[in-house]
């Protein structure tokens, strides 16, 4: 299958290279100069993941991020920032916003690819266990609604991961692990992980998603 990808980049030399690299490892590539034409192509095609600079006139990467967070159709569309702004305080601004990876220019290809074939996997299957169950059960009398992102942190806090353990595989910050969990704390009533875990357990919360 081949992915379709978005590469949003305004140095057109630069986002040449890079789409001939990677329709050369299988992948779809379109090209935007942009966050607003992004924004445009991402409601006329399907894409699988999108790769965009931060800093770009017009629109800038952040407000790209943020204009399709606020789309329902494109919200759930993985973004990978690749800029030159590399200061662990832009990293962790776009963490929070919800990026999906950040590499700085300049970067090694081979590592860009491996990010986009690792997190379009990691995306597929969460959608294919995800879709089944997004609503899980708390009694008879009660339902507790989870985003795809806190369904995600429930099933690997259920399976022992620490925080720092789950920020790495889910390519995020430990300070974004630990907002998703209190949330989870408080939508069970439960006060800590240990509890979270007994209670998700003896409520087979998880039960429709595994299957």
């Amino acid at each position: 299958m081949s992915y379709k990808l978005m590469l949003v980049e305004n140095d057109t030399v630069l986002s040449k290279v890079i789409q001939e690299y990677l329709i050369d490892h299988g992948f779809n590539v379109y090209t935007a100069n942009n966050g607003l034409e992004a924004f445009n192509l991402a409601n006329q095609y399907n894409f699988n993941l999108i790769i965009s600079d931060i800093m770009m006139p017009i629109v800038n990467g952040y407000e790209l991020l943020e204009k399709l967070q606020a789309t329902k159709r494109l919200s759930k569309i993985p973004v990978v920032f690749l800029t030159a702004k590399g200061m662990t305080k832009d990293r962790i601004k776009g963490y929070d916003m919800g990026c999906y990876g950040y590499l700085s220019k300049p970067f090694e290809p081979e590592e860009l690819v491996s990010l986009i074939k690792n997190l379009i996997a990691r995306h597929v299957l969460q959608h294919k266990s995800i879709e089944k169950f997004s609503i899980i059960k708390q009694s008879k009398n009660n339902i507790i609604h989870l985003t795809p992102r806190e369904v995600s942190i429930l099933d690997l806090v259920v399976d022992g991961l620490t925080n720092k353990e789950i920020s790495t595989i889910l390519n995020t910050s430990i300070r974004n692990v630990e907002k998703y969990v209190s949330r989870l704390l408080q939508k069970t009533k439960t006060k800590n992980r240990t509890l979270l875990v007994k209670y998700s357990i003896n409520n087979n919360l998880l039960d429709d998603i595994d299957n």
